[in-house]
């Protein structure tokens, strides 16, 4: 397994601890929620690389060998959301040791609670497969809309090492 990329300034690693505080996650209407298909990554990897538009990923032929290759990768984790018109336009990526790699949200459906009810899914995936918590990464700066979702979702910063 590569090693991840060292933190960015301002990056932070947030932890939920999965205790009684989880809720079951509210799709907005006209939105569900599936698990991945293989077929879905090319549709995946647009939507992160439009999300971030960092060029991290790299092109699809690039990245896909890496994401679906990692020891870490479970399709069963990546947690899709699908508009009415059958596009994606949210995705949480998570890996197996309960963290959350990407979480993307496209831009045209933000503000509707998808960000909040895809978090609430994973929490509740890795507390029935008996994580005590789950982490991510984020950046404090390029991302604040971010921070603030996932402080009110009850997560809490914790250092690098875990």
């Amino acid at each position: 397994m590569p090693e991840p990329r060292p933190p960015a300034p301002n990056d932070i690693r947030l932890r939920k601890i999965l205790d009684e505080t989880l809720v079951p996650p509210r799709w907005p209407e006209g939105f569900i929620m599936r698990c991945f298909e293989p077929a879905d990554a090319p549709a995946l990897h647009a939507l992160l690389t439009e999300v971030f538009d960092d060029g991290a990923d790299g092109p699809f032929d690039e990245w896909w060998p890496r994401v679906s290759g990692d020891a870490e990768f479970d399709p069963a984790l990546c947690f899709l959301v699908i508009n009415d018109k059958g596009r994606l336009v949210g995705a949480a990526l998570c890996w197996t040791r309960a963290f959350v790699k990407d979480i993307a949200v496209h831009p045209e459906a933000r503000g509707r609670g998808i960000a909040e009810a895809l978090m609430w899914h994973a929490f509740a995936e890795f507390h029935e497969r008996g994580a005590a918590h789950v982490d991510l990464k984020t950046n404090t700066v390029e991302n604040p809309a971010a921070v603030r979702l996932y402080e009110r979702l009850g997560m809490f910063e914790v250092a690098w090492e875990g």
